[in-house]
């Protein structure tokens, strides 16, 4: 059985678009909680099971110049984006507090931090996640042009 080429002669530049927002994201995360000693609720923790693994994925994928990338990282990034929208509109008063899954600890509704009167935890996580996710779906479109 023939051998099928799975790399890539160079690696798309929204590859490493994505692996850094992936390290910013989480830097940021841990930032906040183990410097700035914001205490993640339940949704925060999903979100950053979702995105930490991102980083690793990406970066052994940039290194093995991996055109399977979006197939790998595609439903962590999506899930995230679902995640981190049903979180801000818990937030944001959208969906009902009773609704939120937090039973203890910190409640999910809590804003610890808010710029800009609407940029909030949840909110830069929606943006990664989304971000991510159209950088995997610009490598799909490019993988099938060539």
């Amino acid at each position: 059985m023939p051998k099928t080429n799975t790399s890539l002669k160079t690696v798309p530049i929204v590859t490493y678009v994505a692996w850094a927002q992936a390290l910013v994201a989480t830097c940021s995360s841990l930032y906040y909680s183990e410097i700035a000693h914001l205490v993640p609720c339940l949704l925060c923790w999903y979100q950053r099971i979702l995105m930490y693994p991102l980083v690793i994925i990406i970066g052994v994928s940039i290194l093995r110049k991996d055109r399977g990338l979006p197939a790998y990282v595609l439903p962590f990034s999506i899930l995230g984006m679902g995640f981190s929208a049903y979180h801000y509109l818990l937030q944001q008063g959208i969906i009902a507090e009773a609704l939120a899954p937090c039973q203890a600890g910190i409640s999910c509704t809590t804003k610890q931090i808010e710029y800009f009167g609407f940029i909030t935890i949840p909110f830069l996580s929606f943006l990664a996640f989304t971000l991510i996710t159209v950088c995997m779906m610009i490598m799909i479109r490019k993988s099938q042009h060539e």
